[in-house]
């Protein structure tokens, strides 16, 4: 890019003004999912005993026969075809990050030279996407390409355009998982027996334990001319490059400040969308780092909640280009400021209330709350190393541990009044303990303020997994990430920790225990066993990195070495005997997850060289010369002692740029060299290693120099549109 169109694309994204929205009279609630074939929908456009038995099939999870499918498919036609659809798609979610498509007509012959409008059951309830061309970890041949995509009738039809989206799972011919949402939905049902099972100790009528996520979507808006211009956020979604805005996020002026109004205009299309798409957007706000957002629902069941993530993200994408944007989902689109996480905050609830909720009335109802509290850090503490798994990869390794992320460390964080709790039921015998109080009040010497409640636990922005309420936050999440992977992991390892609970419950109840007695034993047993994973202080200090190591919890930095995670025995035995995955499919994720890791770093790398060689090194090049050319004519004006004086900064310039010129050189070759020697290598985790050990580092240290060579060239000259001018929407 030359400095004359960086300078015209800077200048355009001065002028751009908000994209008008059209204002809708009516109320939210009046046009909430109006593209979505909900049970509303499927009243009125069912016949009443198709409608019961597919209430039944999604609530009850009974088995759909073809009869069904076929009344379904005919209603949603009639529904879709209203709104002029004239193509339906298995909507799926890949092992891609993203989500895949492929449309198919409404037609077929009709036997007389003609065409009619069909659509049938068995294209409702299942496709056939060629299996080869998606991520399978050696599942799939290239040869074998058939692979399967079934309806998931529990996540609801919708519309997109003129396509009726129909909602997925993905296996292959043999009958592996190749999606998030078939090992997710195993691990729900894996939750919900064995939750049910523990909270029947406590009451009899509960029938079903439902997971239920809330995500808070954080995300970067650029315009998209300075996008565009920037090769490497264009190929890589992060900014490559790039040295410090002299102000950026330090006067905290930007969080929760007031919204520019192009972003403001985008922010109330794309909810007006998403509102019609069934998503019940509920917060939007500036987050901290300038041109940093966030886009949060109301919470909703886990399986549902996936969906809509994934699909308000490419919503996001497609309403920010009409708005003249590019929404930036990568963990850190920029260094110094602020990344963007996928805070998953989880939570389980039975048809009569919420497991985690607290103060209960009764102490029995604090027992309740206790216990799965303390089962649910027991799944913490058990499969620390595989939860970091869950959520480790190349983008999201940039932000872990920095600018109010959480460190790659899994800890969890309780707050004062439930720790004090659990080291008290720790330490003591009495069963009275149990009498947990609710919210206090705060009395503010205020005029006009009333008094506040306040919460039973504080926040602590440094914990990965923090109690804060009635739900657990999982704040390591990476904003562009299928949060699907991290509940896939905390489901089955809650349900394993329930499950074990259960058992020792029952054997000791078996022997003659009482059975609130025998609770509260083993509870006291899992508050000590669980215990190193409770960490009420600063995540980021050395102190808690060696504190974390003596304590036995996982405290690996390196994204390949911790995806191996997937594959240690306890993980292995954990999804087999959950029924949510089995070792080849483990094996086959965790080859997937070590080849994206290698193809993210290595085009990081290729993108990186090339704009050194071909962008930095000739404009530094060129900047030098003409500090040469005037020092020579200085010494043809000045005498000899004069010219010294006024060439001595252009003397060290020169020199600045040689030194940073020849390290960039000489180790752009290096990261060349070093990318050739681990594509050499043939294992899969090796190979991912050596990119992690000896090609990622290479692009940090270049980087430097080239910062400042930023600093020092003459700014006409830069050939990239710099942070000052990215980070602040005109």
């Amino acid at each position: 890019m030359s400095s004359t169109l960086r300078f015209q694309v800077v200048g355009e994204a001065f002028k751009k003004k908000p994209i008008d929205v059209p204002n809708r009279e009516d109320r939210p609630s009046e046009f909430f999912a109006k593209y979505v074939f909900n049970r509303q929908k499927m009243f009125k456009y069912l016949p009443a005993k198709v409608y019961e038995r597919m209430l039944d099939v999604i609530d009850n999870g009974t088995k759909l026969d073809l009869q069904t499918a076929d009344a379904v498919a005919d209603g949603m036609k009639r529904w879709a075809m209203e709104l002029g659809v004239t193509h339906c798609t298995h909507w799926f979610q890949p092992l891609t990050e993203g989500t895949a498509e492929k449309h198919d007509g409404f037609v077929e012959h009709d036997g007389k030279g003609g065409m009619i409008e069909e659509f049938t059951g068995k294209a409702l309830v299942q496709q056939e996407p060629d299996a080869s061309s998606f991520p399978s970890g050696g599942i799939r041949s290239t040869f074998e390409a058939r692979g399967y995509s079934a309806w998931d009738p529990a996540s609801p039809v919708f519309v997109i355009g003129d396509t009726l989206m129909i909602p997925t799972v993905f296996i292959s011919y043999t009958g592996e998982a190749l999606d998030y949402k078939a090992p997710l939905k195993k691990s729900l049902k894996a939750v919900d027996k064995a939750a049910t099972a523990v909270a029947k100790l406590f009451y009899d009528d509960v029938t079903k334990v439902i997971s239920n996520l809330g995500w808070e979507q954080e995300y970067f808006l650029v315009d998209e001319g300075l996008y565009a211009a920037r090769p490497d956020l264009l190929m890589t979604g992060r900014t490559l490059m790039g040295h410090d805005s002299a102000k950026n996020q330090q006067m905290d002026d930007h969080y929760f400040g007031s919204i520019p109004l192009r972003v403001s205009a985008f922010m109330k299309d794309l909810e007006i969308q998403a509102l019609e798409l069934g998503i019940p957007c509920k917060t939007r706000h500036n987050e901290v780092a300038p041109n940093q957002f966030e886009l949060a629902p109301i919470f909703e069941e886990t399986n549902l909640a996936v969906d809509h993530n994934m699909l308000i993200m490419g919503l996001m994408r497609r309403v920010a280009r009409k708005h003249g944007f590019r929404c930036l989902l990568h963990e850190k689109p920029f260094a110094g400021i602020n990344g963007s996480g996928k805070h998953c905050n989880w939570s389980l609830a039975t048809n009569t209330g919420i497991l985690l909720h607290a103060p209960g009335k009764t102490p029995i109802e604090n027992l309740r709350f206790i216990t799965f509290i303390v089962e649910t850090l027991m799944a913490v503490y058990r499969h620390n190393g595989l939860l970091k798994g869950s959520i480790i990869s190349a983008t999201n390794a940039h932000r872990l541990g920095a600018n109010e992320a959480p460190p790659a460390i899994i800890s969890s964080f309780l707050g004062k009044q439930l720790s004090d709790l659990l080291t008290k039921l720790e330490e003591s015998d009495d069963d009275q303990l149990f009498n947990i109080s609710g919210k206090k009040a705060m009395s503010l010497d205020i005029p006009q303020i009333p008094e506040l409640l306040l919460d039973n636990t504080d926040r602590n922005r440094t914990s990965p997994f923090a109690f804060t309420g009635n739900r657990f936050e999982f704040r390591a999440v990476g904003s562009q990430a299928n949060c699907a992977a991290a509940m896939i992991v905390l489901n089955t390892a809650v349900a394993e920790a329930l499950d074990d609970f259960k058992n020792r419950v029952d054997a000791l109840v078996e022997g003659g225990m009482d059975k609130m007695k025998a609770i509260v034993k083993i509870v006291r047993e899992d508050i000590k066993a669980c215990k190193p994973i409770h960490f009420e202080g600063n995540g980021y200090s050395e102190e808690w990195k060696q504190e974390a190591e003596r304590r036995g919890l996982d405290v690996e930095q390196s994204a390949p070495k911790m995806f191996q995670q997937y594959l240690a025995p306890s993980s292995i035995a954990m999804f087999q005997k959950m029924g949510v995955l089995n070792e080849a499919e483990l094996e086959a994720r965790t080859e997937i997850k070590l080849e994206t890791y290698t193809k993210k770093i290595q085009i990081e790398a290729r993108i990186f060289g090339d704009l050194c060689l071909n962008h930095i090194i000739p404009v530094a090049t060129r900047y030098q010369s003409q500090l040469i050319d005037n020092v020579h004519k200085v010494g043809e004006i000045f005498p000899a002692d004069e010219a010294r004086m006024v060439n001595a900064n252009n003397l060290k310039l020169i020199k600045q740029i040689s030194e940073h010129s020849s390290f960039i050189t000489e180790n752009v070759e290096q990261l060349i060299n070093a990318r050739r020697v681990a594509n050499r290598i043939e294992n899969e985790c090796e190979r991912a290693i050596a990119y992690h050990d000896n090609v990622a580092p290479l692009l940090e240290s270049i980087r430097y120099h080239v910062d400042k060579l930023e600093l020092i060239v003459d700014d006409e000259l830069w050939p990239l549109p710099k942070y000052r001018e990215m980070l602040f929407i005109r």
